[in-house]
């Protein structure tokens, strides 16, 4: 009888738990701390972490052959998941901002300095090129972006790498605004901008064909993600795709969003995730993302003085592409000095433009290092 206790006991995780899967297991408490209590990204976090804390619970072999995350798993693997969560932000998202105002696109292209910034720095530390790709590309704050080129260069690194992303892009408010208030004076922030020009139903649709064409010869490697997000967009913009819309909006989107966020987190178990590479990785993301923030801020100022217009640089900081929570900050601390200042919609050009950015940044990468 007691060795049947025994066996029964050696079976169960009690007795097979390590000290660095409890770690692991802090870590995805924190994740839902920063979800549920914060409401950071939750959509984001909360799959994610569930999807840490299966993956450090012993003798489960959910990511073993056989496991049902390992084959959740392959979404990410062969590059599915993050195309289409760029289909669904595309059908979500309103190009108008960037259209009415395309020089805002520079802005956008600013805010990408930190990725290129990083990898050198990644590569200082030891990190080999396809590595310091994957990693510099964090500083675009576009979780589906650096899964999708982490995958296919370095698969290794995935899970610090998607967490890393994924958490700063839910720390958008707190991350940016002390570095845009930093940079830019009392009188700056207070700048009140013209409101857009309307933009033409037949602009908004020819915009994603136009962009895909020419991107698409230009850059072939960022056509999975590029093309996802224009088709979206012209699923929207369009008016005679209802149904397809709704479904891409709602249900498409939901459904990836849990496979994709399940199956990052089940890649950060305790022998992968807690090591010195990951905590640079984690230093590493940080500072590419502030650079990021800064570039595209100080972008925005040199924008404000050259320009005959009134623009608030605030606006260069939504140049990174964590879409539309930048944007939401630069109306938020642009409110906080003059209640007047409306600049979600001008804060919404340079955003949608660091998506697409971003997006280019990973095919350029992926094309000269893969």
């Amino acid at each position: 009888m007691l060795a049947m206790v025994y066996r029964f006991l050696k079976s169960t995780g009690y007795l097979n738990i390590h000290y660095k899967q409890v770690i692991m297991l802090l870590v995805a408490g924190l994740l839902f701390y920063l979800a549920i209590k914060k409401e950071y990204e939750p959509l984001l976090l909360i799959p994610m972490g569930f999807g840490l804390l299966l993956a450090n619970l012993p003798l489960t072999g959910l990511m073993e052959e056989g496991g049902l995350l390992y084959y959740l798993y392959y979404g990410i693997k062969l590059g599915i998941y993050p195309p289409l969560i760029f289909l669904g932000v595309g059908a979500l998202t309103d190009f108008g901002p960037l259209i009415a105002n395309p020089k805002t696109a520079l802005l956008g292209a600013a805010a990408q300095v930190g990725i290129f910034g990083t990898l050198l720095g990644a590569l200082a530390l030891g990190f080999t090129l396809p590595e310091a790709s994957s990693i510099g590309i964090i500083g675009g704050a576009d979780g589906p972006t650096a899964i999708y080129i982490t995958s296919q260069l370095s698969p290794h690194l995935l899970g610090p790498i998607a967490i890393a992303a994924y958490s700063y892009m839910a720390l958008v408010p707190i991350i940016q605004p002390p570095i845009m208030k930093a940079l830019t004076s009392e009188e700056e922030r207070q700048i009140e901008m013209q409101q857009l020009r309307p933009v033409s139903k037949k602009e908004k649709i020819l915009f994603p064909i136009i962009v895909i064409i020419l991107m698409g010869l230009l850059l072939p490697t960022a056509t999975p993600l590029l093309g996802m997000l224009m088709f979206g967009n012209l699923m929207k913009e369009c008016g005679v795709v209802d149904r397809l819309l709704n479904t891409t909006q709602n249900s498409l989107l939901n459904i990836v969003t849990i496979f994709l966020g399940l199956t990052v987190g089940a890649t950060a178990s305790a022998e992968r995730f807690l090591t010195v590479d990951t905590m640079q990785i984690v230093v590493l993301g940080l500072v590419a993302f502030a650079i990021g923030t800064a570039t595209g801020t100080i972008f925005g100022k040199i924008m404000s003085k050259l320009s005959k217009e009134k623009i608030n640089p605030l606006i260069g900081s939504a140049g990174v592409s964590a879409v539309p929570m930048s944007a939401r900050v630069v109306q938020t601390v642009g409110q906080e000095e003059n209640p007047k200042n409306f600049l979600l919609m001008h804060a919404m050009g340079p955003n949608v433009a660091g998506v697409i950015g971003s997006a280019v940044a990973a095919g350029v990468l992926i094309s000269l290092v893969s």
